[in-house]
């Protein structure tokens, strides 16, 4: 890995980890960029910038896909800017605390275009699982063992 500081890219606007994130990355002095298209609540720290986007669709996805490096972490929900993200050599973890990587973006995204198939076809109607408790402890143990395998350029 580069010199280049490690920073956290959030893919803001649905984001129910902003709290967690802040948390690790002030423990590690780490930079965090929050990306939206539209105004948001969140944490007030030194370490975070909010950057508001234009709306539109993809606004919030592009700049974020433009700006992550090797150095990123992407947390994001949105499997296909993780692998806009993925491509760019950046890291990417979800929010329930899964990581998304070269070998398993693929198959988020076939999961991802079967899934709007069902809904489109009417065969499945539900949306995703809810957020749990489990998922937010997950995901800040996942945050903090890859930041400290960043630090040590693994």
């Amino acid at each position: 890995m580069s010199e280049k500081t490690i920073r956290i890219l959030v893919d803001a606007d649905a984001c129910p980890v902003k709290d967690e994130v802040v948390r690790v990355a002030e423990r590690h002095k780490l930079p965090v960029i929050l990306v939206s298209n539209a105004w948001m609540r969140g944490p007030d720290h030194p370490l975070v910038q909010r950057i508001l986007v234009a709306t539109g669709p993809d606004a919030a996805d592009d700049r974020i896909a433009n700006d992550a490096t090797p150095a990123d972490i992407v947390i994001t929900n949105d499997i296909p800017l993780a692998a806009r993200c993925i491509d760019a050599g950046a890291h990417v973890l979800r929010p329930n605390g899964k990581p998304i990587d070269k070998s398993s973006v693929g198959m988020a995204v076939a999961m991802r275009d079967l899934s709007a198939h069902l809904r489109e076809t009417g065969e499945i109607t539900g949306g995703p699982a809810a957020f749990t408790p489990r998922d937010r402890s997950r995901f800040l143990d996942a945050l903090e063992v890859l930041v400290q395998a960043l630090k040590r350029g693994k």
